[in-house]
């Protein structure tokens, strides 16, 4: 069912300074299931070593680079090159971009294994993804908690659970002014996938 980002149920997530929407039920129970464990067995999946301070660690996630031909993607001292877009892929990318408006070129997948796999305080502002990215990002499978506090006052901060089939869509200043992360929890938890479709400019 498509979705139009002026839904009134869909209400802003930060207070000031950014754009950020969630759209709950972008796809299906049945279609987000069926994705999970197709890209689980598609996706040529790796773990990288990232660095960090200066000092090179293995990411806690595995990771993959898919996307339009030549759209490299760099973050944390590596440098990823695209694989082409697979059909499911491509599917899922469709879907967004009629919610989103925008025409995306590539996506970062990752694969969170568990509760002990994570990503920490970041922000989206590689000069790739232009000045005010729009961000598109879409989670099968166990749902995380996604968070985000702004860069000047970090006691400022927000959550939002990423369920099966969400979408979660950031534009505007939002990557100037608010960090954001996937933290660690202690809880069971199961595997979860999830795609940033992005625009390298």
């Amino acid at each position: 069912m498509q979705q139009s980002l002026f839904n009134t149920e869909n209400h802003p997530i930060l207070p000031f300074n950014g754009e950020v929407l969630l759209f709950p039920q972008l796809f299906t129970v049945k279609e987000s299931n069926t994705y999970f464990d197709n890209l689980l067995k598609e996706i040529n999946w790796k773990q990288e070593p990232i660095t960090i301070y200066g000092r090179e660690v293995m990411q806690p996630r595995l990771t993959a680079w898919y996307g339009d031909d030549n759209k490299t993607y760099s973050y944390s001292g590596i440098t990823m090159h695209p694989n082409k877009w697979t059909d499911d892929l491509f599917l899922i990318k469709q879907r967004v971009e009629s919610i989103s408006g925008a025409i995306f070129n590539s996506a970062l997948l990752n694969q969170y294994r568990d509760g002990k796999d994570s990503v920490g305080w970041h922000r989206d502002n590689e000069k790739e993804l232009g000045i005010n990215p729009v961000i598109a990002s879409v989670s099968f499978g166990a749902t995380r908690t996604f968070q985000f506090r702004n860069y000047k006052d970090k006691s400022i901060t927000r959550s939002v659970e990423l369920s099966n089939g969400s979408l979660l869509l950031m534009s505007g200043a939002t990557q100037h002014h608010w960090e954001h992360q996937i933290p660690k929890t202690t809880r069971t938890i199961g595997s979860r996938i999830n795609i940033t479709f992005r625009i390298i400019v």
